[in-house]
Parts: C-alpha cells; sequence; structure tokens
C-alpha cells in the first residue's frame, strides 16, 4: 500500500505529545481516535477502568464469573470481582510494575488469566496473552518485545519454560504460579495465593493516581499475532479499541442486559488470542453476563459436559470445534434404528430448507411451517439439549474458513451458525451474521460505525478488504515499517483478506492475498474454495492442502479423518468412527491411515480420484483442476506444527515439512494427462 499522500508521515522518534495521528508503535504513545458526528462512532471514549465500574454500579450483586472446583461450581460478583483486579493491580505495582510494561500470561483460561489481564491494565502495565502452546523461545521473544516485568503462568509445566529462558530476560521482577503447588521454592518466584496477599493491605493511593492518569486512546493490551511467518507481531490496543468495540458489538448482536436476563457464556478458547477476550472479558462485562471456565481438556473432549451443565445463551466455536461435533452426531446417528435415522433425515430436510426459506426473507418468516413444528418437536430441541444449546440463541463460528457442508448441517438441525470475521488488528470482530441478516458462507455485515472497502477490485469485485473505524488497532509495538504496510495513510487497515459484497452488503471472503495461487502460467487461484470443494466430495478428508504456485500445474496433500490422542492433541493412526463407515461402504477393510496412506488401499483410492474428478468438472479452467494428490501419513495438527492455535493451515510450514512429497509431483519431464483432462505435452 503505497504511503506516499500530501500528509507526511510523523517521523516515528518526534512524535508530538498531542495525538494528531491515527498510529504510534511507541509503549507510550497516543492516538487520534477515529470519532464520528453522530451515531456509535460519537459515543464518548471510556478507559477499562471506567467501563469496569460502571458494570459494578449497574450489576455489583450479579455473578460475574464462574468455576469448578471439583464437582462444585463457584461463583464471584461483579463487585467482588473488581475488588480483586484491583488488589492484583496493587500487587503488581508492589512487585515493580512499570508504566507501559508487560505482565504475561501464560495459560489455560482462569479466574487469574482474568484478574492478572484486568489487573495488568489497572496498574499502567499491557496484558499480555502468551499461547500456552508456545515453545519457551517464542515465551522468550514475547515477553522480552512487550518488556514484561512480570509473568503469570498456570502450572509447573509452563513455568519450566520462563525457568529456561529467564537469564535472557533482564526485566522480569517476578513470576506467579497460579494453579497446583510450587514444587521448589526460588527468589521472587509466588503462589497465587501469595501474590494476592502482597496487594492485599497496599494504599489505594498510588493505583488510583495511575487509573485517574490513563486515557482512552493509550494502549493497555497487546495482542501478539500468531503469524504463519516471522517473529509474531505485538498488536496494540488501546482502552477505547477494547471498550468501543465491546459497546458497539454488545448493541449489534442484542445482547440484553443482566437486570432482564443475563446472558451466560462458556471460556475456553484460547485469551491469547483477540477474539476470546472479547467474547469472554469485555462483551459480558458491557451486559453484566456472567462467564464460567471450561476445563483445560475442553478441545480434548470435556468441552461437551461443560455445555450442557452451563447452557450458555451465546457461543463461539472455531470451525474444527463445529466440525467434531458434526462428526460425532454423525457417528451416533449411523448407529441409531432406521426408523431414528428416516426421522431424522426427514427433519434435516424440512429444517435445511425451512431456514434456507427464512434466510433469504431476512427473518421474517410469518409463520413456521407444520412439518417444522414437528420436527423440533421429534428432533430439533432434543438435538439442543444434548449440546447444551437449549438456551443458545446465537452460535457463531469464525478464526479460520469453515465448510459449506458444515454450516448446511447446523442449518438442518436448526441450529444457524452465524459466521463473523475479523482480526486482532480490528480489536475482534469487523463484521457478523445476525439471525435477521446472514446468508450461507458470508461472513455477514459491517458492525454499526464502522466501515468496509473492497481495494483494487477485479471485474467480479474482488479486492483486498480494508477496515476503518475505532476498533481499529494503535500499531505494531516498535515496528513502524510493519505498521505501515498495515495502515494507509489515511488510516484504512488493509486486511491482506480477499473478498467481494453482494447487493446486499454481505461480505464474502475469497482468499487471502498471500495465499493466492499465482501458477506457472500466470493463472491466479484462490486455494480455499478448492480445498473446501474436496472435503465436501470426500467426506473422509479431514485436511487438504492445494499446491501450485509458481508450477506448471496443481496437486494437493490430502490427510484422512483419524482419531486424536486426548492427552497430546496428537493425530492417532487409527480412523475415526465416520472414516470406518465410509471404507465399509466402499468395501475397504481399512481401519487405519497407514493402511490407506500411500496407495496402499486401492478401493479408497479409487473413491477419492472420484471424488477429485468431480471437483474438476466444476473448475473454472483447466489451470484449475488437480492433476495430482497424495495421502499423507498422518493428519495434520497444532503440536505437529502444521496448524496455527487457533486451527489455521500454517502453509509455509506444511510446503518445508513435506518438501519432498511435492517435488514428487513435478519430476515428471511431461505434463501429466488424466483420461477426463488431456493437456497437450509442453
Amino acid at each position: 500500500h503505497s504511503c506516499q499522500s500530501a500528509t507526511a508521515r510523523p517521523n516515528s522518534l518526534s512524535l508530538p505529545v498531542k495525538a494528531t495521528e491515527f498510529w504510534t508503535t511507541h509503549r507510550n504513545g497516543e492516538v487520534k481516535l477515529r470519532m464520528g458526528e453522530s451515531g456509535p462512532e460519537a459515543k464518548p471514549p471510556l478507559t477499562v477502568n471506567q467501563m469496569f465500574t460502571s458494570a459494578v454500579e449497574r450489576f455489583g450483586n450479579y455473578n460475574a464469573l464462574g468455576w469448578k472446583e471439583g464437582e462444585q461450581w463457584k461463583t464471584m460478583t461483579y463487585k467482588d470481582y473488581y475488588k480483586t483486579c484491583r488488589t492484583a493491580a496493587k500487587g503488581f505495582l508492589k512487585l515493580g510494575l512499570k508504566q507501559y510494561h508487560g505482565v504475561g500470561i501464560l495459560g489455560f483460561n482462569s479466574v487469574e488469566w482474568f484478574i492478572a489481564d484486568i489487573g495488568a491494565i489497572l496498574a499502567g502495565g499491557f496484558a499480555v496473552g502468551i499461547y500456552t502452546t508456545n515453545s519457551p523461545e517464542a515465551c522468550q521473544y514475547v515477553a522480552e518485545n512487550c518488556q514484561a516485568n512480570i509473568l503469570v503462568v498456570e502450572n509447573h509445566k509452563q513455568l519450566q519454560k520462563i525457568l529456561q529462558v529467564q537469564d535472557r530476560l533482564p526485566h522480569l521482577k517476578a513470576i506467579i504460579q497460579y494453579k497446583d503447588e510450587l514444587k521448589e521454592k526460588k527468589p521472587n518466584l509466588y503462589t497465587w495465593a501469595e501474590f494476592m496477599e502482597l496487594g492485599r493491605d497496599e494504599p489505594d493511593a498510588q493505583l488510583d493516581d495511575i487509573i485517574s492518569s490513563q486515557k482512552p486512546n493509550q494502549c493497555c493490551t497487546l495482542i501478539y499475532t500468531s503469524g504463519t511467518t516471522g517473529h509474531p507481531k505485538g498488536v496494540m490496543l488501546s482502552h477505547d479499541n477494547l471498550t468501543w468495540t465491546a459497546f458497539v458489538t454488545g448493541e449489534d448482536v442484542s445482547m440484553t442486559d443482566a437486570d432482564k436476563l443475563q446472558e451466560v457464556i462458556v471460556s475456553y478458547l484460547p485469551l491469547s488470542h483477540i477474539a476470546a477476550q472479547m467474547i469472554d472479558i469485555w462483551l459480558p462485562m458491557k451486559a453484566g453476563g456472567v462467564t464460567y471456565f471450561a476445563e483445560p481438556d475442553a478441545l480434548k473432549g470435556s468441552l461437551a459436559n461443560t455445555l450442557r451443565e452451563i447452557r450458555p445463551t451465546a457461543f463461539m466455536g472455531v470451525p474444527r470445534v463445529w466440525e467434531k461435533m458434526q462428526e460425532k452426531m454423525k457417528s451416533i446417528g449411523a448407529k441409531s434404528s432406521t426408523v431414528r435415522r428416516k426421522v431424522a433425515s426427514w427433519a434435516k430436510d424440512v429444517g435445511l430448507q425451512t431456514n434456507l426459506n427464512k434466510m433469504e426473507l431476512n427473518g421474517n418468516l410469518s409463520r413456521k411451517p407444520l412439518n417444522f413444528r414437528l420436527a423440533k418437536c421429534l428432533v430439533f430441541r432434543k438435538v439442543r439439549k444434548a449440546l447444551g444449546l437449549d438456551r443458545c440463541t446465537r452460535c457463531y463460528t469464525g478464526a479460520a474458513p469453515i465448510t459449506k457442508d458444515t454450516l448446511e448441517f447446523f442449518l438442518s438441525l436448526d441450529i444457524p451458525l452465524f459466521e463473523l470475521y475479523g482480526m486482532s488488528e480490528s480489536s475482534g470482530p469487523h463484521t457478523i451474521s445476525l439471525p435477521d441478516a446472514f446468508r450461507l458462507i458470508s461472513c455477514g455485515k459491517v458492525i454499526p460505525g464502522c466501515k468496509t472497502k473492497i481495494f483494487n477490485p477485479d471485474a467480479d469485485g474482488n479486492g483486498e478488504i480494508c477496515f476503518w473505524g475505532r476498533h481499529v488497532f494503535m500499531g505494531y509495538l516498535n515496528m513502524p515499517d510493519k505498521t505501515e504496510e498495515a495502515l494507509d495513510a489515511d488510516g484504512w487497515l488493509h486486511s491482506g483478506d480477499l473478498g467481494k459484497h453482494d447487493q446486499d452488503d454481505f461480505l464474502f471472503i475469497t482468499g487471502r492475498i498471500k495465499e493466492l495461487i499465482i501458477t506457472a502460467g500466470g493463472e491466479n487461484i484462490p486455494p480455499v474454495p478448492i480445498e473446501d470443494a474436496v472435503k465436501e466430495a470426500v467426506p473422509l478428508v479431514s485436511n487438504a492442502m492445494l499446491i501450485g504456485d509458481k508450477r506448471k500445474f496443481l496437486s494437493m496433500l490430502l490427510t484422512i479423518k483419524c482419531e486424536v490422542n486426548n492427552e497430546t492433541g496428537a493425530p492417532e493412526d487409527e480412523l475415526t468412527t465416520e472414516a470406518l463407515d465410509l471404507c465399509r461402504n466402499l468395501g475397504s477393510n481399512a481401519t487405519r491411515v497407514s493402511e490407506i496412506a500411500g496407495g496402499r488401499d486401492r478401493v479408497v483410492y479409487a473413491a477419492i480420484q472420484d471424488g477429485i474428478n468431480r471437483v474438476n468438472e466444476k473448475a473454472t479452467s483447466n489451470a484449475q483442476r488437480i492433476q495430482k494428490w497424495t495421502i499423507l501419513e498422518k493428519d495434520f495438527s497444532i503440536p505437529g506444527g502444521e496448524l496455527g492455535p487457533t486451527m489455521k493451515l500454517k502453509r509455509p510450514e506444511v510446503m518445508k515439512m513435506y518438501k519432498d512429497q511435492i517435488e514428487n509431483f513435478y519430476k515428471e519431464v511431461l505434463t501429466p494427462t488424466t483420461p477426463d483432462n488431456p493437456l497437450p505435452s509442453k
């Protein structure tokens, strides 16, 4: 993005005290807010403390947090929550937290995580979440980049990572471990209880002075992008980024205030990510909602129980969570009686048709047809109850692309998944789907007070998606060059995503600029639609990655649906129940991935080729056809390194890891020909 404009950029080193610019990369910098004359843009800016105290005034005696001790759920009210955050803030100050320095938090979602986060902000520091899957070196990079004075770790395992790199952290003054007993005493290492004692009897004056000096246009939180390339960047978010975004998003999705009907949320997605912070911490605070914490093994299976116990009113799942639910329900369905299967299949047809009609009418279906009401009684209500979603009026999906197949599966069960879209650099959401404004595979419409621009659109209206609004970040900490790449001279955030609007202003994402495959013949091909089409045509496939940049033809790496180790999250060799059933139906006796990979099972290979032929038939051009493919020995996973913390495909990593298999595709001199695609050799 060219930054040449009439108004020269400020010299990063001589920033004026008065915030005249939309961006800064200085830890103590201030920015000009993108205020408007009226509507949401004109809402008076608030600090985190102002938003929190206003919640305490309105909802002081309502429960704010809930967590499980043994079999018992314990709760904490808004009054106690705020008081505890202040105590933590005083503890941090006593341990030597300096203004604009980080408090790094490394661990699974918990009450202590929230309190450390808000305590750091109240004390004038930065709240900095660190991914629990980070290596010691990656933790060291983040801690040093934000000049962390204090690190808060969950347990012995996370503590070990910090102790390994402690001597390379000159700013570090203390470490606090919030779960389990300490296995060994060390200087400047505290349990959570010891830490809370430090601040309990401290006078309030110093903290009050710091709080009253805070401004909404100053940084309070750093989100480190999990960057699939290079070092992570510290996304600087201001008080106003968090408080304003929570306000407009809460209004947009019609969150109800606790004095009418309290919203209930389950916290389980990684809090080092902005989506989880916005949904679990800031949105509930705006409306006096209550957040319950899932168990640390949530994504390994216990989430289902938590949902049934808590019955949330809103729930956000990344695509993999919804896909896992879908797989589980399919495998249970396959085992039920013929009559049950027929009833379920009838109900799903009715559900899908009714919901698609409702979608076309923007939610204004005056009267639900009789067969739909019957299906609801017989099937939909029971399904929702079994999932713990019987009170859930809003189910969201985001953070990575979801397939149409999964969206239609849940829609047919009368569980519309509302897709949302945004990035760390936009404090979370930018567009949201709503019950009365939603389209399959669209990410919805822009949130109030924000704007979307499609930059350099092509003939089909596809171009780079750019954002404007008070949710746009301040800049990347200490990275002026990277900041100038993301923000243009007029203050628009360039997302790096490709997309287009339909005639009703619904946004559709078509790919990432960086992911675009440009073939040797110069054709631009976004990989995700082709990968999704293969997953839909071949249900046995778990992950698919298209290859073809600077190559003569497209090829594809495929993985098979397999069981996952509950402890490590690593893929196993055993096929999932769904995969086993699919193999039996094809006439294959395979029970393991190793019996299929590398061409070992001809029946399965023929079925996959058949699916790929069907995808190729729909290709818009010869260049978009998949010419070669292979099945890998194991599925992609976070511990394996192929997926990022939010289950996003790390394409550059996969290219490196499977270099040999990829080179094999392109070894022959001749361009391959397939019976249905006779290509002349070049």
